[in-house]
């Protein structure tokens, strides 16, 4: 008997499920920062075992979009209930309720298996799980509650193995070595823009799209050409820096975690340039893959 089906991860930014993908697929798929909206496209991780093929999927944290580019990243998410054999609802400690009620019905209604994952509990005292776990069960008296901590990995693996037992008997979707649907330039462009989203401020890193028009492949190096796309001018020198500083310290910093990613030699070249107003240009949108 086989087992296959797609689980897939919602909940408001910052909970933890880029962390969790992660520790579930046992590789850096999802990038993770301390500020809101760093997961904007759907990231598949596939996990295989013998009898079993998991297709894990982390979506945007769940927001009110107030322009192009939000709006799309919530169409991920809406995505993510039409094919779920499992849905993992992610909370953590402290927290009430989805930023959109109308997901929050959804998860209500959800014909599906939802297993509602309370995460952080390793940052609270017995009393407040406690509490948690009453007003969760009470708000969805259907789902299957779990408490973990995504980041010290308590209780994740018993959490995994309760997903297997959930999904329903069916073939492979993907090739048995396959890890992820996203292609090499994918991986490049997210470990640029993480390490934009932790070295800048304020409205750089949500103004910032990543581009590899290069990804040439040798024996023994792997040549990369990315292009950031800020939305003004004045968004450039920042990016720059004094005498290309900062610029530097990110090419620096993602090439060293690309050479650990693809365990092979990187030459990585990194230029900025000025798309105007790209996050509510529905035509850069498609181009950047945010929009069919």
């Amino acid at each position: 008997m086989h087992k296959s089906g797609f689980v897939n991860i919602i909940g408001n930014p910052n909970v933890g499920k880029s962390t969790l993908m992660n520790a579930f697929v046992g590789e850096k798929l999802s990038i993770i920062t301390s500020k809101a909206q760093t997961t904007r496209h759907r990231i598949l991780g596939i996990v295989n075992g013998e009898d079993f093929q998991m297709i894990l999927s982390d979506t945007p944290g769940i927001i009110k979009p107030a322009y192009g580019l939000q709006e799309s990243m919530m169409d991920f998410v809406k995505s993510a209930f039409e094919d779920a054999d499992v849905l993992l609802y992610m909370v953590e400690i402290g927290e009430k309720s989805l930023k959109e009620q109308q997901f929050l019905k959804k998860l209500k209604n959800s014909p599906v298996p939802v297993l509602l994952l309370l995460n952080k509990i390793d940052t609270a005292d017995q009393q407040l799980l406690e509490e948690q776990v009453q007003y969760w069960q009470n708000e969805l008296p259907r789902a299957e509650l779990h408490p973990i901590s995504a980041l010290t990995h308590f209780n994740v693996k018993e959490v995994f193995e309760r997903i297997i037992e959930l999904l329903p008997e069916a073939p492979p979707y993907y090739p048995k070595d396959q890890l992820t649907d996203k292609p090499e330039r994918f991986f490049v462009n997210e470990t640029i823009r993480e390490k934009i989203l932790k070295y800048y401020k304020k409205e750089i890193p949500y103004s910032v799209e990543i581009e590899t028009e290069e990804f040439v492949e040798d024996d023994e190096i792997i040549r990369i050409r990315s292009v950031i796309l800020v939305e003004r001018d004045s968004q450039k020198g920042i990016l720059i820096g004094h005498k290309g500083r900062a610029l530097k310290k990110v090419g620096v910093q993602s090439r060293k975690e690309l050479e650990a990613f693809f365990s092979k030699q990187i030459y990585l070249e990194l230029v900025v340039k000025v798309a105007k107003n790209w996050r509510s240009d529905p035509r850069q949108l498609k181009r950047f893959g945010y929009q069919s």
